[in-house]
């Protein structure tokens, strides 16, 4: 059981909230559970509905999402139901061509047929595979929750009434690597690879329920998507406070700086890191970056190291496990998120939630996790390297400083962004579903030949995939 569960203190088996426990179906197209928002999202939130008492069935694709045990003798472990794409762009084989015996229907075909001219077709493949999936389970569910898919095979009747996360916009995204392409045939390339934003606009404006991580990102849905504001509820997501905490065991490395991000990503912002760094070393020529996730061999990032001579100040690492990487934040002393935008950024919980003091982009929704300027972090514009080089710079040379915003902002996470409290909100929205859709309760029982949580062979902390 989860530290935060255990601070909770509800019976296990039951719901807290004297209503009956529900029978859920939690969807994720995409489902790494260990680097990315959707998939960390999926396997937090269903472990804590399960510790709450309800039935949990995760449905997912490949990357298949990984499901905690409980660590509870009375409390249902989620339960994990495979409904496989082609895994087109699985790490060993990126855009593979499937085996003429590997298509099994038609929305195979249309999956790679999307995928050849430059599409990315995995939320509306798996959106047709899920809706004909639940409609032959019609009855064994009380609500789905679909995790950022808003594909049209979900549209219409699943046999529940639907509520759907929308972490952000994936327009966002979109604006900002179209803004950092440098030249015409990329922006086209980026524009066809985005072209499945115009399905989950059209998607979202015909949703009842949307749930959101933050305010920032539900008044983009709003603006972006055409969202009714009144459809929109935000549910604060949070860190592993049990995983996530201080230990002064683990020794501060003098000048270390940690960030998680992956080189080639625009939004992350880890180029101006980079040049921060690059300016910061002529003060302080200890100071160094630890990034996790992957290095990308060419690109913006890769120019920038060698441009600034930083090949020896900068090492990428992956495949670490979660203690590995909790020491690592430990290590440091100070951790960065200098995205251009993030819609929650658990990079900025966890570091807060292990102690280490935080310099962050004010870009999204990052102030909301972050908090206030010299409160609870350092604050400074996205995008402004200058900038980042003097809130690193100040850290690093203020003992007595990082001490004090490190426990702020530890006491700021348990207060605020725990997965506990994200799942009673989130079964409170699916409460007001139900009550809004006149719905049953399901009559028919989950079906018992898929395979419990328990009956998967799972390490209980796997490492860190790359990102």
């Amino acid at each position: 059981m989860t530290a935060e569960a255990r601070k909770d203190g509800h019976r296990a088996g039951s719901a807290p909230d004297g209503d009956r426990p529900l029978r859920i179906a939690l969807l994720s197209y995409k489902g790494n559970p260990y680097c990315g928002g959707q998939g960390v999202y999926v396997r937090h939130l269903s472990r804590e509905l399960a510790l709450l008492g309800h039935q949990v069935e995760v449905i997912g694709a490949q990357p298949y999402p990984v499901l905690d045990r409980n660590g509870t003798g009375g409390a249902p472990n989620p339960r994990l139901t495979e409904l496989p794409s082609l895994d087109l762009y699985r790490p060993s084989d990126p855009f593979r061509r499937p085996a003429r015996g590997e298509y099994r229907d038609w929305i195979d075909a249309l999956e790679v047929a999307t995928m050849l001219t430059g599409g990315f077709p995995e939320p509306l493949t798996f959106s047709l595979r899920a809706g004909r999936h639940l409609r032959a389970r019609a009855g064994e569910f009380d609500v789905v929750h679909d995790n950022q898919t808003l594909g049209y095979g979900l549209l219409g009747d699943l046999g529940a009434p639907l509520v759907t996360t929308i972490h952000h916009p994936i327009t966002v995204d979109r604006q900002l690597e179209l803004d950092a392409a440098p030249h015409w045939r990329r922006r086209a390339s980026v524009r066809r690879w985005y072209a499945f934003t115009r399905m989950q606009k059209r998607v979202a404006r015909r949703l009842e329920s949307v749930l959101t991580v933050s305010g920032s990102s539900r008044q983009e849905i709003v603006d972006h998507l055409g969202v009714a504001s009144s459809r929109v509820h935000v549910v604060h997501i949070g860190a592993d406070t049990g995983l996530f905490r201080p230990d002064p065991a683990v020794a501060e490395v003098p000048g270390r700086i940690v960030t998680t991000s992956s080189a080639d990503v625009p939004l992350k912002g880890l180029v101006h890191l980079v040049e921060a760094l690059a300016k910061l070393r002529t003060e302080v020529p200890e100071a160094h970056l630890v990034v996790v996730g992957k290095r990308a061999e060419d690109g913006p990032v890769a120019q920038m190291i060698e441009r600034y001579g930083l090949e020896g100040a900068v090492d990428f690492v992956k495949g670490i496990t979660d203690e590995e990487l909790v020491d690592l934040v430990r290590s440091a002393q100070v951790a960065c998120v200098p995205s251009l935008y993030e819609g929650f950024s658990l990079p900025a919980a966890e570091a807060m939630a292990t102690g280490t003091p935080l310099v962050a982009t004010t870009g999204g929704a990052i102030p909301e996790v972050a908090g206030a300027d010299g409160e609870t972090c350092l604050a400074v514009p996205p995008g402004e390297s200058g900038a980042l080089a003097a809130a690193l710079g100040r850290l690093l040379g203020d003992e007595a400083l990082r001490r004090r915003l490190g426990a702020a902002g530890r006491e700021r996470v348990l207060a605020n962004f725990t997965w506990a409290e994200a799942a009673r909100g989130t079964v409170e929205r699916y409460r007001e579903a139900l009550a809004r859709s006149g719905a049953a309760p399901a009559r028919r029982p989950v079906s018992a030949a898929r395979p419990a949580a328990e009956e998967i062979a799972v390490p209980d902390r796997e490492s860190r995939a790359t990102c």
